[in-house]
């Protein structure tokens, strides 16, 4: 039996002798070598692919240290050993706070002017299939855009109601705490009349919409692009955006005002029983103050801006749903991301009707 590896402190350097193999490397001590030191290998009678990395190392740590007394077999091993080992892991960049983010400002600005020039195309994509709709309407899928008006409006009847109501017990609550003050409680009639006609009942059902729809187009629309059925519908020479987008903003630009509609009964209605309750404004007072102190146009205003948030969020949705890859990962990002957008894309736009109707007098 070949006696295991054994280790020897020279005045040169290091001597190894028997068989270095893979057990007689995990045995030996861990020895420090210094820089330029010899490592003699004359007695060493086999070596394994462990014994030549156990060489290898050894020299590394000796910074370059000579290997004599090696037999040829034994030399390639090693410089086998040592040409395929890993390269030494890189030292990290110094950092450079402003730099890198000024570098990493530019890179957002970059992909935010790339995702808002494919949206744009996608939009017009999906504009120029609607409008095609009225040369030919037969190609308009009606069981689907029914389908998809249940979807996105019956079943979202309960949550906007609910969350409308409670706004406007709210908005009462608050504004008679502050109004009290005055002596001015019968304006809080007009604070929740304003105030859930105008913007808070539209723009809160779009966003909660957006949540609930949004997310759900892009997870469909993602989970079909993963399973590969939107390649099969090119393949059966069908259009994807007639198919799946279509009907689904076009369920949108329909079902949103009614569903802001209902938000805005639902809200006078919790701010009428907020207001009887705390303030003593009875429904029939609350109702006359209503009808002589509230223009038409403020729900007329909140009309306007539906069909525009629900072409926003029905757009992103499914705009986020057709960039989804192969893997799961991405499909959870986009949609994240998809939700995230639209929220934000609605407020903006909100924001700039209530420029538009300031600057028109509305």
């Amino acid at each position: 039996m070949t006696p295991a590896a054994h280790l020897t402190v020279t005045d040169d350097g290091l001597r190894l002798a028997g068989s270095l193999t893979i057990d007689a490397v995990a045995a030996l001590p861990f020895v420090p070598v210094a820089a330029g030191a010899v490592i003699d290998v004359t007695d060493m009678t086999r070596m394994d692919t462990a014994g030549a990395w156990f060489l290898v190392d050894l020299q590394n740590r000796a910074g370059g240290a000579q290997i004599i007394g090696a037999t040829p077999v034994q030399a390639q091993l090693i410089e086998t050993v040592r040409a395929n080992l890993a390269p030494p892991d890189a030292a990290p960049p110094a950092p450079q706070w402003l730099t890198q983010r000024v570098s990493d400002f530019g890179k957002d600005v970059v992909a935010a002017g790339q995702t808002a020039k494919a949206l744009l195309s996608f939009l017009g994509q999906v504009v120029a299939a609607i409008a095609g709709l009225l040369w030919h309407p037969r190609r308009l899928r009606l069981t689907s855009l029914v389908h998809q008006c249940q979807q996105v409006g019956l079943n979202a009847v309960p949550i906007v109601a609910l969350m409308a109501f409670l706004i406007g017990v709210v908005l009462a609550f608050q504004g008679s705490a502050q109004l009290r003050q005055f002596g001015a409680e019968v304006f809080v009639v007009d604070l929740i009349a304003i105030s859930v006609l105008r913007e808070l009942g539209i723009l809160l059902t779009a966003i909660i919409v957006a949540g609930r729809s949004g997310s759900a187009f892009t997870a469909a629309i993602g989970s079909m692009k993963m399973r590969e059925e939107i390649d099969a519908l090119r393949t059966l020479g069908l259009d994807p955006i007639d198919v799946l987008v279509v009907p689904r903003v076009l369920a949108l630009m329909l079902m949103l005002p009614a569903l802001g509609f209902i938000a805005d009964m639902a809200g006078l209605i919790g701010g009428a029983v907020m207001s009887w309750i705390d303030l003593g404004v009875s429904p029939a007072v609350f109702q006359a103050r209503l009808l002589s102190n509230t223009d038409v146009w403020h729900f007329g205003v909140g009309m306007i801006k539906a069909p525009f948030f629900a072409l926003i969020i029905g757009i992103i949705g499914c705009f986020e749903g057709m960039n989804v890859g192969g893997d799961a990962e991405s499909l959870g990002r986009l949609t994240s991301t998809s939700v995230v957008l639209s929220i934000f894309m609605v407020i903006v736009m909100d924001a700039l009707f209530s420029i538009f109707f300031a600057a028109v007098g509305i």
